[in-house]
Order: structure tokens, then sequence, then C-alpha cells
């Protein structure tokens, strides 16, 4: 996201999850801004990794991070039905980025800890100590690549990269703090929130 990153994954990374300065204008996939976004599902939409992982999943939302024109990510989120928007923590859910460009996993990582921030105060030892899980399961991204971060409450999150798994981070306060960059209130891209939530209660 940007300085208004990553926003919404980093996902997730969630990635979370990118650094860059400024504004980024996040809206829903093929719909004007200041219009309704539409959940609409299409084969693009679907996942055989999360026939397992989330077998009652559903897409609950999607939607596209653009930087003054330059394309970011594509961000979509699946729950089971009934996923409520108030507390997402404590269901499971996948949220992935879908890379538009290339990013390096160092930037990912260290944006995602200044999106988290907005949640939380985060000292520094801590935040080592994430960057560190972070740089773990999260590699250098290539346009096309798909980051999904699988959060499972009262665990931690689980990383897959192209459909293939990454890595865990088993901390639930990592993982409440990180999807937050897409789900908290606190985003910093309130925009992409509402397109990825489009579907929740």
């Amino acid at each position: 996201m940007p300085s208004r990153f990553f926003s919404l994954l980093g996902t997730m990374v969630f990635i979370a999850m990118v650094p860059m300065a400024g504004a980024l204008l996040a809206q829903p996939a093929g719909v004007q801004p200041g219009t309704a976004a539409p959940v609409m599902t299409d084969e693009q939409d679907l996942r055989a990794e999360l026939k397992d992982l989330l077998p009652r999943n559903r897409l609950m939302g999607k939607g596209r991070l653009t930087y003054w024109g330059f394309l970011v990510y594509d961000a979509r989120l699946w729950a089971a039905p009934g996923f409520r928007a108030d507390n997402p923590a404590a269901q499971p859910f996948a949220l992935e980025l879908a890379y538009l460009r290339d990013f390096s996993n160092v930037d990912i990582a260290a944006r995602s800890i200044t999106e988290m921030r907005r949640s939380a105060d985060i000292d520094e030892g801590q935040a080592r100590a994430w960057t560190a899980e972070m740089l773990r399961v999260l590699p250098n991204v290539k346009k096309g690549d798909r980051i999904m971060g699988v959060n499972r409450p009262g665990v931690g999150a689980l990383f897959l990269v192209n459909g293939k798994p990454s890595g865990e981070i088993r901390d639930a306060e990592f993982t409440r703090l990180f999807f937050g960059i897409w789900l908290s209130p606190n985003t910093s891209e309130p925009k992409l929130r509402s397109a990825l939530l489009a579907g929740a209660m």
C-alpha cells in the first residue's frame, strides 16, 4: 500500500502488502468511483485451495488498488455465509492480493508494520520480530503473483503464494493487526475496505 499503501494485503499478507507515498485510490474492480460495488463471482474469483481451507467459502468482495493511475494489486476476500464485518478476526476468512507490479518483501514488510501501527502501538522490538516473520513467509513478488492470507481465529495466519503454502505466523495479535490493514475501520483505504466487505453482514 502507500502512505496509504498496501492498504489493504499487504495482505494477509496479508499481506498485506506496498511502499509508496501519496494517496491511493481504491475502487471495486470494474466499478466507477462513487458507485456501489456489486459482488459478482466469475471463474477468476475461484481458488482451488479454498476447497479444503474454507469449504463453505464465498466471495465477499473484491477491489483494485491504484496509485495515481498505476495499478498496484487486485484484492479479494472470501468467507463463509454470515461473515460479520464488525469482528473479522473472530471468523475464518481468506484475503488475497494479486499483484499488478513488482515489490520486494522488505518493502512489503516495512509498509505492513507502518499500516498496522494505525490500529495499535507497536514497539521496536515487536516490530523487528514481526518483520522477521513476514520476511520468512512472504517472497519478493512479481507482476502476476498471488499472495493469500488465511485467518485462523485465535491461532494465526497461514500464507499461500500462487496457491502453495509458504508458511504460517502463529500469533493472534499479529494476525488481527495484519488483516486490519484492509479490514479495520482504521484502514488508510476505506473505499477498498468497503469493496472487500460488500457481501458481509
